[in-house]
């Protein structure tokens, strides 16, 4: 039965497991001896891990894949994936090779900038906060030296300022828009960081400002926040090849396969049922990279989506044409991403999975993680002109079905063998499973 606790948090990691598996599990035991055994058996390793974040009790494990054969602007890569689905992997990978023979992926880095905003109430005259603002600016970004007196070295630091007039949505609503250059750190918390500075220079500033009101000395700061939203830090990725040279084991001409893949991107640019579905396979990619890099994949995902509905509407995030018989497939995206901070220099994997990677700089992570969203998305697409969604997808998801049942080694041998000429359902493999130990016990 669920009750309630106090101080939690300053339990040890035995005494929190100690109360989860008694409160909330009919067998406290063996709760507490699934929870153990994904712990590591090093102890440093395992403090590393439990110090990520708050309350941990133990490790959640998604599997590392790699997809090899990724030629990107004439390199090679071999692109680490950490995700749960079945396909994924594999699809990005026959991809890869697709592309490999073709010309490999072409990308470019169009942008990197970011945006960090401070919002604020001010009720007043707008002539006089622009004033005041045109007054502060330098001092706001000069009280931020000790914040970006490294990343200046470096080449990075604060673009610019704006005073931007929100009023006309939120009544006395304002907001310092500013933007950054962050090089390769993601950069959340340098950002953070100024907005913060930003923010407290601005209010002690106003009250000494000779034309404001007393009233309008008042500056009501609300929050300082980056936006994961970042339309300005853009990359792009694409293949092209001649439409001849699409097609495959002449199960389909290149010009047939062409058109109708071009009609399957033209239906996701203006249908938001299929364009939500069509980006998730993007995000299918994408996702899997981030992650296996220690990069924030919700942030990512809020951003992209965004910028997908940025019309106006919810739109494909991938594009296709034909020209002078050349078929040309493309994304841009906007990719707020780190090589250094966070987990990058923490996790084992995560370092692992950026040397595996050439140690990118966030300029080459940006464009390998657009290169991963297209090739996934290429993959499905591929599939669902051609041959359907499903066959694939679900002889992927054959050893899944198998082990919820608990097959043995003779048995997952037998039954994928069995399917390679059989459609995948679960009835099916359940039906053939069953039927399969009968015939083993007689």
């Amino acid at each position: 039965m669920s009750k309630t606790i106090a101080g939690f948090s300053k339990l040890s990691k035995s005494k929190k497991i100690d109360w989860i598996v008694d409160t909330y599990f009919s067998d406290a035991e063996d709760a507490k001896e699934i929870l153990k055994q994904y712990w590591n058996s090093n102890i440093k390793l395992q403090k590393l891990h439990d110090e990520f974040i708050e309350n941990t009790i133990t490790n959640y494990y998604l599997p590392l894949g790699v997809a090899p054969n990724f030629l990107i602007n004439n390199k090679l890569y071999t692109i680490p994936m950490a995700i749960e689905e079945s396909s994924v992997v594999a699809a990005a990978s026959k991809a890869a090779k697709f592309w490999l023979e073709r010309g490999g992926f072409k990308t470019k880095v169009i942008a990197t900038t970011k945006i960090g905003q401070v919002h604020f109430i001010y009720q007043g005259d707008f002539e006089k906060l622009k004033q005041f603002f045109n007054q502060v600016k330098s001092k706001l970004i000069n009280d931020t030296e000790a914040i970006t007196r490294n990343m200046k070295k470096r080449g990075g630091g604060i673009i610019d300022i704006e005073l931007r007039d929100k009023s006309s949505s939120i009544n006395n609503y304002y907001q310092l828009h500013a933007s950054f250059e962050t090089l390769d750190a993601m950069g959340a918390n340098f950002i953070n960081s100024c907005l913060e500075q930003f923010a407290k220079t601005f209010k002690q500033e106003a009250l000494q400002f000779a034309l404001f009101s007393e009233e309008e000395k008042q500056i009501d700061i609300v929050m300082s926040i980056l936006s994961n939203y970042v339309p300005d830090c853009l990359v792009r990725a694409e293949v092209s090849c001649p439409i001849e040279d699409l097609s495959e084991k002449d199960s389909i001409s290149g010009e047939d396969f062409a058109n109708k893949f071009i009609q399957a991107v033209n239906i996701a640019e203006i249908e938001p049922y299929r364009a939500v579905t069509h980006n998730k396979g993007v995000m299918n990619g994408i996702d899997a990279v981030v992650l296996a890099t220690g990069n924030d994949f919700r942030a990512v995902e809020a951003g992209v989506h965004a910028y997908a509905a940025r019309n106006g509407s919810y739109s494909s995030l991938t594009h296709a044409k034909i020209e002078n018989g050349i078929f040309t497939f493309w994304t841009e995206l906007p990719l707020a991403l780190g090589t250094v901070g966070g987990l990058t220099g923490l996790h084992p994997l995560v370092k692992l999975a950026l040397e595996l990677l050439h140690k990118p700089s966030a300029k080459e992570l940006m464009q390998i993680v657009a290169v991963a969203g297209l090739a996934q998305n290429f993959a499905a697409l591929r599939s669902l002109t051609t041959t359907g969604i499903q066959q694939g997808h679900m002889k992927m998801h054959l050893m899944n079905i198998l082990n919820q049942f608990e097959a043995n080694d003779d048995e997952k041998l037998a039954l994928t063998e069995h399917f390679k000429t059989n459609p995948v359902t679960h009835s099916a493999v359940t039906e053939a499973l069953t039927k399969l130990r009968a015939n083993s016990e007689k």
